[in-house]
């Protein structure tokens, strides 16, 4: 058994005390403990990881949900089951759907196997169908869900080729897509209803966010903003040198005053080792060292930014922070986890006692 500790998350420095959701994404969790996995506090003590979190000041767990994958992972039945532990222990739920079979990204926004033959009308109506049976199927088991994301980073679009942006019908097709999403989420069973969010990449780009939403929502298919409540952005430091904090800080302060939504930065995260970059950092990260302070010091930076909005900046979450199988969670740098081997120096984790 691989034993690890979790370095606390921060979520209840002073920085962050004003946001209404403190959060990390613990999707891998199960199948992390199922290959033998487990999890201490700062002080050495094995623990459960929803337990460490709750404790550390985080308030929210975010969950990835795929249709059909052929092993199961990150169905429904593999939410319902970690959305029970976390609702044991305290923690809200925010959901976040792919609608596909596997990752769905700026890269890929693939159908589920089961959906692709169908026509567009049909492809309206069973988009609807499949988030409306899973939010019943929530509530059905008891379970709550504070947010629900329609679609994951969809900044090129979703399910391609009918929502796929760069088509010419592609704008109105994604709009009536998501408009048939959000309704599926409001004609639910379940009540109170969650906020409903819609999750684009680049959140520091704000030429990007703007052209998505004027783009959507003027294309003449029935999707407007009194069809969601949040607009969700990813904001990572190591593909692009020209995202800068000072680029987010505007993106979103642009977004809340044009959208007059909630935004919210629910993708993050910080290497403490990054011996190769494929990308340089940006600028105004720089002085920030690959280390646990700095990974610190960007979650307090980072939601700096989001609390800079004001009463329509109210969340974070770090991506990932206890995938031991992906450390580099995607990047170039070779570790972004809060998490430090049993073997290495435990000493950093002092670093925390004094926030």
């Amino acid at each position: 058994m691989r034993l690890t500790s979790l370095l606390p998350l921060l979520f209840s420095a002073s920085t962050l005390a004003g946001l209404a959701y403190k959060g990390v994404d613990w999707s891998s969790l199960l199948i992390e403990e199922k290959a033998g996995k487990t999890y201490k506090n700062a002080a050495g003590t094995t623990q459960p990881l929803e337990t460490i979190l709750k404790n550390a000041g985080v308030n929210t767990v975010r969950q990835r949900i795929w249709v059909n994958p052929s092993d199961g992972n990150y169905n429904l039945d593999y939410n319902i089951k970690l959305a029970k532990r976390a609702k044991a222990a305290g923690l809200q739920i925010y959901l976040d759907f792919h609608y596909s079979d596997n990752w769905a990204d700026p890269g890929k926004q693939v159908k589920p196997a089961a959906w692709k033959s169908l026509s567009n009308d049909a492809l309206i109506t069973q988009i609807w169908t499949y988030t409306n049976d899973v939010l019943n199927t929530f509530q059905s088991n008891g379970i709550q869900l504070a947010i629900v994301s329609i679609g994951n980073e969809i900044t090129p679009g979703l399910l391609f080729p009918t929502g796929q942006l760069s088509t010419s019908s592609g704008p109105k097709l994604a709009a009536q897509l998501l408009k048939s999403a959000a309704n599926g989420v409001k004609e639910s069973n379940m009540s109170p209803k969650p906020k409903i969010m819609v999750h684009l990449d680049n959140g520091w780009k704000w030429d990007t966010q703007q052209w998505w939403y004027d783009t959507v929502l003027n294309s003449g298919g029935g999707f407007t903003t009194s069809d969601f409540d949040i607009q969700g952005v990813s904001y990572y430091p190591f593909y692009n040198s020209a995202a800068t904090l000072s680029a987010l800080s505007t993106s979103l302060k642009n977004m809340a005053n044009k959208y007059g939504k909630e935004v919210q930065v629910v993708e993050t995260n910080w290497p403490t080792s990054c011996p190769s970059p494929a990308y340089a950092f940006p600028s105004d990260t720089k002085s920030i060292p690959f280390s646990v302070d700095g990974q610190a010091t960007w979650i307090k930076t980072v939601a700096s930014k989001v609390s800079g909005v004001g009463s329509k900046g109210t969340g974070l979450f770090y991506w990932e922070p206890a995938w031991i199988d992906n450390a580099g969670l995607g990047s170039s740098c070779a570790w972004n986890l809060m998490v430090t081997d049993k073997g290495q120096d435990m000493g950093s984790l002092s670093a925390f006692g004094s926030i």
